[in-house]
């Protein structure tokens, strides 16, 4: 006699076939699925946190304590100060202060001629690219080089090339095209700002390219075509299609070249050293002096908090006003 064995049930049979289980999948899938996106950025967030967000907060601190070198193996025991070093630095009358407000308006000047000579060069570049001609790959990577140097090593350069006896500007200007008397001097003396303006605008512009480059690519071509037919020229066109068309890569593009410019350390340290002149004495580096040669880092941190406070209460109005300009176009 034959007897036929009952089918065997399995753990997988009965999982699938209890009614708790789908659900329980389609959750945990779920979960899995949201807590992803915050697991691959949770390095840069750590990152973000000791780079960034505990030196800051560090600064604030030490911003109300009245630290100096006599304390700088234990700054937790310098004196507290409360905001003396906010009322020093904002006094306008005495010499912190004097020197901090004529920093802040070299700055503003470098930032303001730096990002609107970047903007204008960039945007012309960009816009001359959109042609298609013999050599124009060659020519966008070449404009492009500046922007791939490494800072450091284009600065140097330039301070090489700005020498006053052994430097490349003088023997053309001077030795060769005969334009001025004797030799200028570049790198002290009033021509030091002219020197940080053209470096901070040739590695600058190069960005602003790349960006409106970006942002061209994103205007139909038949909307030109349809201009031309309608006898539009080459200048009305650029300033009825395409300037209006950038108008958003244009905001985001002149914020970040603003932020940039007016935080720039390097390219005044390289070129300058530990001292600038005063005629390109900038307040990152102002404040660096401030901090680590006079060894008032309560000063220097105060300094530094309220450049922030600054920057947050500019970029607030700038987004503020743009936002409500695009609302008013878009309606």
């Amino acid at each position: 006699m034959t007897t036929t064995a009952p089918p065997r049930t399995g753990r997988r049979t009965v999982r699938k076939n209890h009614p708790g289980a789908a659900p329980r999948t389609r959750r945990s899938g779920r979960l899995r699925r949201i807590s992803l996106p915050y697991l691959l950025l949770l390095p840069a967030l750590v990152l973000e946190i000791l780079v960034h967000l505990a030196p800051m907060l560090i600064g604030i601190v030490v911003s109300f304590k009245e630290l100096t070198q006599f304390y700088l193996r234990d700054w937790g025991s310098a004196p507290w100060a409360g905001l003396d070093n906010y009322s020093l630095t904002v006094d306008f009358d005495a010499p912190v202060g004097e020197a901090l407000l004529s920093s802040f308006f070299t700055t503003c000047l470098f930032t303001f001629s730096s990002v609107g000579l970047c903007w204008l060069i960039g945007t012309a570049a960009a816009i001359f690219m959109q042609e298609t001609f013999k050599g124009r790959g060659i020519l966008r990577t070449i404009f492009l080089v500046p922007y791939a140097l490494p800072v450091y090593a284009a600065v140097i350069t330039w301070a090489f090339m700005f020498q006053r006896d052994n430097g490349l500007v003088n023997h053309v200007i001077h030795d060769q095209l005969g334009l001025t008397d004797s030799p200028p001097f570049w790198l002290i003396g009033d021509n030091s700002f002219i020197t940080l303006l053209i470096v901070s605008v040739w590695k600058g512009w190069p960005f602003a390219f790349l960006i409106m480059m970006a942002g061209l690519q994103n205007i139909p071509r038949e909307i030109y075509e349809a201009a031309a037919l309608d006898g539009a020229g080459v200048w009305q066109q650029i300033r009825r299609i395409t300037l209006p068309s950038l108008r958003p890569v244009n905001q985001v593009l002149i914020l970040v070249l603003f932020l940039w410019t007016f935080n720039d350390f390097n390219t005044p340290f390289v070129l300058f050293g530990k001292s600038a002149p005063a005629s390109a004495d900038l307040i990152s580096l102002h404040i660096y002096q401030s901090s680590f040669q006079t060894w008032n880092f309560g000063t220097g941190s105060a300094m530094s908090v309220l450049l922030l406070l600054f920057l947050l209460v500019v970029t607030g109005l700038y987004l503020l006003f743009t936002s409500r300009g695009r609302s008013a176009t878009d309606a």
